[in-house]
């Protein structure tokens, strides 16, 4: 069964994943604990080996293979490559639980589509129905160790209902060498089309909106038997196991506490001898290294109970709880649900044009909050009414490009530059002169002298001489 902790987690507060640090059903506790143990124990048999039964030179030769090994521990890349394959992992488990088919879509259409009170027409909807939720047992059955279980022989498919003894004879007497889950599909659209045919199905468009429906359950049933047929590739799976193990490996001969050197250490006095060099504090028990593989085990367990989801684990997708629940919701809606609707009456809000639903006393605070309009409504705008001046963008009055003389030589002399020219630079101390301004400001005078005077002040600035007219 899943463990759900949702709404433990639906307000954030002070420690409010510690509490589930504690539970034991579907926790990496109960699936590490087993290696975890294993480690610390060749860790305390190679810790005792070390300190009461090698010799001194033993120490030193052991000291030396244990600093190889750490650090080679360090050049396997393992932070990169177990990330990446649980990310992988964590994708594609979710992908297979929406690739589960669900048959809420495919019902309500056959509800409307199907039509007859009488028990020809109940018949035809139980039966549509009853061959899309075969499709989805066929399937599960299949992927799943629970539903196998649950239906080990079609002898106990038909026991529980999903199939009549001379549908089962149709079935097998179906030759194929492959999965026939599609069969029960097959039939849906033979009975489908015998029900048009009949005028069950009153025109050619529903009856075409009932198979994209079946369409995209069939879909989903053989996502779902392809997500079990094509894996992860499997070298990818070893690199990352390999990875580990050997990290690991390294870690626990390279990670042992060991004397320190002598005679590494310089002298402090002239004429003093060196003496030992001060290392790690000699602890029995390596905090650090057994969180680190606590994290990094605890890592590759996490996608090797993920990557199958549909075995017996705690986290475990429930199938056959979905089974049950698919074949009750389906069954109900096109036979108890068909034709069977509260009567239509005036909703509460009949007379009013702003409908207001009531709030409790508990969230009557929300209401004084205002409705959010979209970020550009909290923006304060300029109170110059000159920035607020429609004006008619015209080629004819922009300004040409400048380049400073460093970036022609590399651009042309023909290529625009994208910098600001020490020309033009001035004018930013003062306000800023646009063309379409200049240009509405003469229209509105009715000057015909301004445009040359517009000229000299330009000529001015940038100091040079007005030519003679």
């Amino acid at each position: 069964m899943t463990v759900s902790y949702t709404l433990k987690v639906a307000e954030a507060r002070f420690g409010g994943f510690s509490g589930l640090l504690l539970r034991w059903r579907g926790s990496i506790y109960k699936l590490l604990y087993k290696e975890f143990l294993l480690f610390m124990a060749l860790y305390a048999v190679l810790s005792i080996t070390y300190r009461l039964l090698l010799t001194q030179e033993q120490r030193q030769v052991y000291a030396q293979v244990a600093r190889y090994c750490n650090r080679s521990a360090d050049l396997i890349p393992l932070s990169f490559v177990l990330g990446f394959y649980v990310t992988l992992v964590v994708n594609r488990w979710w992908s297979q639980y929406t690739s589960i088919p669900l048959p809420d879509q495919l019902m309500c259409v056959i509800s409307a589509s199907v039509h007859g009170v009488d028990q020809r027409g109940r018949l035809l909807r139980r039966t549509l129905i009853r061959y899309a939720n075969l499709a989805s047992v066929l399937v599960l059955r299949s992927v799943s160790t629970r539903v196998l279980k649950r239906f080990p022989t079609m002898e106990h498919v038909v026991d529980a209902g999903f199939m009549s003894q001379e549908e089962r004879k149709k079935f097998e007497s179906l030759k194929s060498d492959f999965n026939k889950y599609w069969v029960p599909c097959v039939w849906f659209t033979n009975l489908a089309a015998q029900a048009r045919k009949d005028g069950r199905i009153r025109d050619d468009i529903a009856l075409c909106l009932l198979l994209e429906e079946l369409n995209k359950y069939r879909a989903k049933c053989s996502m779902l038997f392809h997500y079990d047929w094509i894996s992860i590739p499997l070298v990818y799976t070893q690199v990352v196991t390999i990875a580990v193990y050997s990290f690991f490996g390294l870690s626990l001969v390279g990670r042992q506490f060991l004397e320190p050197e002598t005679g590494a250490a310089k002298p402090q006095e002239p004429g003093q001898q060196a003496g030992p060099t001060l290392g790690d504090p000699d602890m029995y028990v390596p905090l650090t290294t057994l969180l680190q593989f606590f994290f990094y085990a605890g890592w590759l367990k996490v996608a090797e109970q993920i990557i199958n989801p549909f075995g017996e684990d705690d986290d475990d997708f429930e199938t056959n709880q979905l089974i049950d629940r698919n074949l009750q919701v389906s069954l109900l809606s096109v036979d108890d649900m068909y034709q069977n609707l509260p009567p239509a009456e005036k909703d509460p809000y009949w007379d009013e044009d702003q409908p207001q639903p009531p709030y409790t006393v508990a969230t009557a605070a929300e209401t004084l909050r205002p409705s959010f309009l979209g970020s550009t409504f909290n923006l304060r705008m300029s109170d110059d009414p000159e920035q607020s001046l429609q004006v008619e963008a015209s080629p004819a009055c922009a300004r040409p490009a400048t380049q400073t003389p460093l970036l022609g030589r590399f651009l042309g002399a023909g290529a625009p530059s994208p910098a600001i020219s020490l020309r033009n630079f001035g004018r930013a101390r003062g306000a800023p002169r646009t063309p379409h301004l200049l240009r509405f400001r003469v229209e509105e005078s009715g000057d015909l002298e301004a445009p040359d005077r517009i000229e000299e002040e330009e000529a001015a600035e940038s100091g040079e001489e007005t030519p003679e007219p």
